[in-house]
């Protein structure tokens, strides 16, 4: 930091793939105060100069791939001052990462830090605008993914985690960074820029990998090869997150691995909400159960806490006491900060029901949920009803105006190779027909449209809000 000229409280950009420097350098981050934001490898140079920009960084960190693109904005941004790159080779204007750390002192005093001063910020993407900054503290991920580790990843120090994520998204901190770290638990890593379920499924039983986390996509994926030709000898807990888990992949799963897959609900404000753990029954489609020390109610728009069985919004209570692993705020953004609060309560814009158990079931984002003919249809069971069928490689289901119903549901869906040259006529009948016997019939897609792809965030999540504004905008 004394040769970037950073000190306590600066702010970098964090923005390289999956190398060992991203730890030394997120790590030297905390011991000098300075407030890292990792961001992923994939971002273009708008999403670049936006995150400069909003964040006033004063440094970024980069390999010599994304190195031009920074600088093809650099002019614009009046508050980077350094630019540190991570390569084999050098380039003007920035520093060498490499060189730096040769001639680094060996001996360094980590700055004091408190509990509640800021550590790292995230950029999120949220349903309307530019992404926000979530900034947590020290103490929110530093303690706060103590339980994620401990209960929900099962960790102890003789384990190998290989959590596939990005290091730009928050999943990246759970399960390639705190909680192992947390647990004494060993990560291992994989420097493969795209997905390849090959190279995956080889890992798998090359590798002494005994925990396994990956998004259900992930599982979807690798379940569509010949697993049971590989031997996985090592590998004995297998975890999802990211997105909800359909039953369906679970079961393929199951089937071909004889092992479960144990689910868990976060935010990037929040660390664990919800999770199924080593030793709870497993109810297909559930999130699980409040994570400690979350105390994780439905409510309904007054803030009043719903029965079981009773849909609302999926809420962490914040008063008296605001939990310490929960976000501090959203960076210079306080009506957002605000909005995110409803009476004792952080919303976390998810729906959702409890049992009678303590089990949270995903219903949908808050602005996700079709409204037809009285019905509030979430768009997540008509998916996974959709996926049941082998003609879907993905689904997608939003509202879709109706003169009649006010909206109906309508469907977007990829088909698998094998289906593509189907009559779509005869096709959208039968899926319509699956749908019914799958879920209750009103929830079917009285409108199919087959595409090529689907809008997506750059994590890899549906944006079914473009498909929604696409399909309002036809009125």
């Amino acid at each position: 930091s004394d040769a970037c000229g950073l000190k306590k409280g600066d702010r970098v950009i964090v923005m390289l793939p999956r190398i060992p420097e991203w730890w030394s350098i997120t790590v030297g981050c905390m011991r000098t105060g300075i407030i890292y934001i990792p961001a992923t490898t994939q971002l273009t140079a708008n999403d670049i100069f936006y995150r400069l920009q909003a964040s006033k960084a004063k440094c970024i960190i980069t390999n010599d791939t994304l190195a031009p693109v920074v600088d093809s904005v650099v002019s614009k941004c009046q508050f980077l001052k350094i630019r540190l790159m991570v390569s084999e080779g050098s380039r003007d204007g920035w520093l060498d990462f490499k060189e730096l750390l040769k001639a680094a002192h060996s001996n360094h005093n980590p700055v004091k830090t408190k509990s509640q001063e800021a550590m790292t910020i995230y950029f999120t993407s949220g349903t309307t605008g530019y992404p926000k900054m979530v900034e947590h503290s020290h103490s929110s991920f530093g303690i706060g993914m103590t339980s994620t580790g401990r209960f929900w990843l099962d960790l102890n120090p003789s384990d190998i985690l290989w959590g596939l994520s990005d290091p730009g998204w928050v999943k990246f901190a759970f399960s390639c960074f705190f909680s192992p770290w947390i647990q004494g638990a060993c990560i291992f890593t994989h420097s493969m820029l795209q997905f390849e379920a090959t190279t995956v499924l080889n890992c798998l039983s090359r590798f002494p990998i005994t925990s396994f986390c990956g998004t259900p996509t992930v599982y979807r994926m690798l379940a569509q090869h010949d697993i049971t030709s590989y031997k996985f000898k090592s590998l004995k807990h297998c975890l999802s997150g990211g997105e909800p888990l359909n039953p369906e992949v679970m079961e393929k799963w199951k089937s071909k691995t004889g092992m479960d897959i144990y689910e868990g609900y976060a935010q990037t404000e929040t660390v664990l909400i919800c999770s199924v753990c080593k030793g709870m029954k497993i109810k297909p489609g559930a999130m699980g159960k409040a994570s400690p020390p979350y105390d994780v109610q439905v409510i309904d728009e007054n803030a009043n806490i719903l029965p079981p069985g009773k849909e609302g919004d999926i809420a962490i209570r914040i008063k008296p006491t605001r939990p310490f692993c929960l976000f501090s705020h959203y960076v210079d953004d306080p009506e957002k900060t605000a909005a995110s609060e409803r009476g004792d309560f952080y919303i976390t814009g998810d729906r959702g029901i409890v049992d009678e158990d303590g089990y949270f079931w995903f219903i949908g984002r808050a602005d996700d949920v079709i409204l037809s003919s009285g019905y509030r249809i979430g768009p997540f069971e008509v998916e996974n009803a959709l996926m049941e069928h082998p003609a879907i490689a993905e689904a997608a289901v939003v509202s879709s105006p109706d003169p009649i119903r006010g909206e109906v549901v309508k469907a977007f869906v990829i088909l698998s190779p094998d289906f593509a040259s189907h009559d779509p006529e005869k096709l959208t009948k039968e899926l319509q027909e699956h749908v019914k016997k799958m879920t209750a019939p009103y929830k079917y897609p009285r409108k199919v449209e087959f595409v090529q792809q689907l809008p997506k965030t750059i994590s890899g999540k549906i944006q079914r809000k473009e498909l929604r504004k696409k399909e309002w905008e036809r009125i």
